[in-house]
């Protein structure tokens, strides 16, 4: 846990809650766990403050940006020196196509997740930015068939 924060059971729901409605007001959150608005607040400012809660964001449907085919990328590269590592993983994590991106222990080095608009673009994005790249030795692709639970 970050900052030695200690979590009890409210403090649970209040994140579970949080993960499912990171936009409700506070007194709706107060109510869904059953403490007053100020306890609730207090319990919140805690765990932002400890980095419990690390932030907020908003999660955009890929079709509305055009972006409906997802791909997950396995790859494996040459390099063992830093620089060329940093480098690659600079490169990779600029593309706006890329979505996640994890260094992994073992084979393969990475993982990588694709949004794109369709096969053609998944096509030039592989062709032009994956494969082109020096450090790429091999790269598998697998399609999306259906998302069946994403996030935590």
């Amino acid at each position: 846990m970050r900052n030695d924060v200690k979590l009890d059971a409210l403090d649970r729901e209040i994140l579970f809650q949080l993960q499912q409605d990171g936009r409700m007001t506070n007194v709706e959150l107060a109510r869904r766990v059953g403490l007053t608005p100020p306890s609730c607040l207090r319990r919140v400012k805690r765990l932002e403050g400890g980095g419990v809660i690390a932030g907020y964001r908003a999660v955009i449907d890929p079709e509305a940006l055009g972006r409906t085919l997802e791909v997950l990328v396995d790859i494996e590269i040459y390099a063992q020196d830093r620089k060329t590592i940093e480098e690659f993983e600079a490169t990779l994590a600029s593309y706006d196509e890329v979505t996640e991106f994890r260094r992994m222990y073992g084979s393969p080095h990475y993982f990588v997740r694709v949004a794109i608009a369709d096969n053609t673009a998944y096509e030039a994005f592989v062709m032009d930015k994956l494969t082109g790249h020096p450090a790429v030795q091999r790269l598998e692709s697998r399609l999306t068939m259906k998302k069946i639970k994403d996030g935590l």
